[in-house]
């Protein structure tokens, strides 16, 4: 059974259900391609920026080997730093005396924290919707195809193996590509969300150890602007 002849004999229902399942595959494999892509970029950006990190002799030095890089460590190294120094340039116009650098800085990061994860699970919904709606959007499109092969068999009024397996054959193409469209989007979806779990108990580990670095490092307020 191929596509072609059920857009030719469908209705504008079937039609309409079959394009509809055809745009959910078509997005849940470019986000598939996509997210498997920067997943895989930001854990090797993520190695790289932690060695260039800790192989610094100071953080003046670590902000230089970060610069340009995008992956979430170096963005949360920066955004700590930056943190720091607006601590202690505001120290005396009445944010020193609000909370502590601690607090400070533990606000920051847990932002950079959040942001960070946000980015990252961009796209899921959209996976976790085709993998959900897809199965009942083809059963839908069946369900409707085997009603009005019934009406026109019945119109007829002659029943034989032809006349019903041609029209509810396409009918049940429906099924089939609804599940072709949820398979690989809960995959998928199951894969980056384990994907992300592991980057983001990475992200984790970084920032208490950013944090203890920052508070025990006063150059961290004198690096570069």
């Amino acid at each position: 059974m191929n596509l072609p002849s059920v857009f030719h004999q469908g209705d504008a229902v079937l039609v309409t259900v079959f394009l509809i399942l055809i745009a959910m595959s078509i997005a849940s494999w470019y986000l598939i391609l996509v997210r498997g892509a920067h997943a895989w970029r930001v854990r090797r950006g993520n190695r790289q920026a932690e060695q260039a990190v800790w192989a610094a002799g100071d953080w003046q030095q670590a902000e230089q080997a970060l610069a340009g890089s995008d992956a979430p460590i170096a963005a949360l190294a920066r955004q700590g730093l930056s943190a720091v120094r607006h601590y202690h340039a505001n120290a005396h116009k009445g944010l020193g005396d609000s909370c502590t650098l601690d607090v400070f800085l533990t606000r920051a990061i847990r932002k950079g924290l959040a942001q960070q994860t946000a980015r990252l699970e961009s796209g899921l919904t959209l996976l976790a919707s085709v993998g959900s709606t897809a199965p009942f959007v083809g059963l839908f499109g069946t369900v409707w195809g085997i009603y009005n092969a019934l009406v026109h068999i019945g119109a007829q009024g002659q029943v034989s193996i032809g006349t019903v397996s041609g029209p509810i054959g396409e009918a049940l193409v429906a099924t089939a590509t609804g599940l072709a469209a949820a398979i690989p989007a809960v995959l998928a979806y199951n894969a980056l969300t384990r994907s992300n779990r592991v980057i983001g108990q990475e992200l984790d580990h970084f920032a208490h150890d950013l944090h203890a670095q920052l508070l025990t490092a006063p150059e961290a307020s004198h690096g570069v602007r």
